[in-house]
């Protein structure tokens, strides 16, 4: 008799990485991690979104023992000033002020992406960078784009899969969906590693 295929979870509240995951065609739940995103002293981008895709993936595992979780975090990192790490924006001075940054910029997101095996406690996990090269938007731009579209709750301040590609002149990458938070290309890799097939 074949075992039960282990119920897939999505560590996040997200509905943009919701979204994304839909696309797979695999029954998944959803449940938000209770962790501490703060950056450590002098942590690069790419330690901390994949320390954090850990995180997410195991602060969860009590609750569900017998699952596959995925955890996922992403941060945007100006190519200019490669020690500034930009997260949500969460206020419109701070969407504008982080989109005025990027005019003419080439910011590098990075993805962090763990799949945690409860059962077997075996994590697999990777960073996925993806880079936008935007075009030099005037003030009134960026205020014509943040009252049609205030992606507050997106790093960088826009939404790609909506009027943001707009702000765009061009986009470096394997994946556009690791500009949504979910870098589907790498997950199927993940995922097909703990014996879920997709298609």
């Amino acid at each position: 008799m074949l075992s039960a295929q282990p119920s897939l979870i999505l560590a996040s509240s997200s509905v943009y990485r919701q979204q994304v995951l839909q696309k797979l065609q695999l029954d998944f739940s959803c449940h938000s991690p209770e962790i501490d995103e703060t950056a450590r002293p002098n942590e690069t981008a790419e330690a901390l979104v994949l320390r954090l895709a850990e995180q997410k993936a195991r602060a969860l595992s009590h609750l569900y023992p017998r699952s596959l979780i995925i955890g996922s975090d992403q941060v945007c990192v100006n190519s200019v000033a490669m020690s500034q790490i930009l997260g949500k924006p969460h206020t419109l001075a701070n969407a504008r002020a982080q989109l005025l940054a990027a005019s003419g910029q080439r910011l590098t997101f990075y993805t962090g992406l763990a799949v945690y095996n409860v059962a077997q406690d075996q994590m697999r996990s990777l960073v996925e960078p993806f880079t936008v090269v935007f075009r030099t938007l005037t003030s009134a731009q960026i205020d014509r784009y943040l009252e049609r579209e205030p992606a507050l709750d997106c790093a960088g301040a826009f939404k790609c899969e909506g009027l943001g590609i707009s702000l765009f002149e061009s986009m470096e990458g394997r994946d556009p969906n690791a500009l949504v938070g979910l870098p589907l290309i790498a997950l199927v890799d993940l995922l097909s590693a703990f014996g879920v097939q997709a298609p």
